[in-house]
């Protein structure tokens, strides 16, 4: 009966160590996985931000793209509620704005309005603007600008401006 015993003893030393070796091969096996989903996570984003770029290139190459911003710098003659977008006679966008959209401007904030492709030469840009004015009276105004696209961006930036003088706003688009 003490061999059967001392066999048993005698297994389990042997059988300890290669079961404590198996488990740390599990453990090192298991850390190395983790390395290897995190690099191919770091791999994803990388591929990921590379397509975007590409996109952007495909959809929006610099020989047909155009970009129309829009600037404030006004407070007491025009609250800005929304404005509409045309190039060439087609509307290419219409923005309502909320008072934290309006406050972002007002505090010298810049939105993209739009991003678009056009054909080198002649466009015209009109914009269209509703508002308040003095004492909360609706405000409706436009502005218009021909420009010529040549095979370089075209970067457009409308601006309204307070003035003064005049105790109103003045709507103006600049090429940039």
């Amino acid at each position: 009966m003490k061999r059967p015993v001392l066999l048993l003893v005698i297994a389990m030393m042997f059988i300890q160590p290669y079961a404590s070796a198996q488990d740390d091969s599990k453990a090192t096996e298991s850390q190395s996985v983790a390395k290897q989903i995190q690099q191919l996570k770091r791999d994803l984003v990388a591929l990921n931000r590379d397509l975007f770029v590409l996109e952007e290139d495909l959809l929006f190459p610099s020989s047909t793209q155009v970009a129309v911003y829009l600037s404030m710098d006004v407070g007491d003659y025009f609250k800005l509620d929304s404005v509409e977008l045309k190039i060439d006679d087609q509307v290419v966008t219409h923005y309502l704005y909320t008072d934290k959209q309006v406050d972002a401007l007002y505090r010298g904030g810049t939105q993209r309005l739009h991003v678009g492709n056009l054909t080198q030469g002649e466009h015209q840009l009109s914009a269209f603007f509703i508002g308040f004015g003095p004492e909360s009276r609706e405000y409706k105004r436009a502005t218009t600008m021909t420009f010529n696209k040549g095979p370089e961006a075209a970067t457009l930036e409308i601006q309204i401006v307070d003035s003064t003088s005049k105790q109103q706003p003045e709507f103006s688009v600049v090429e940039l």
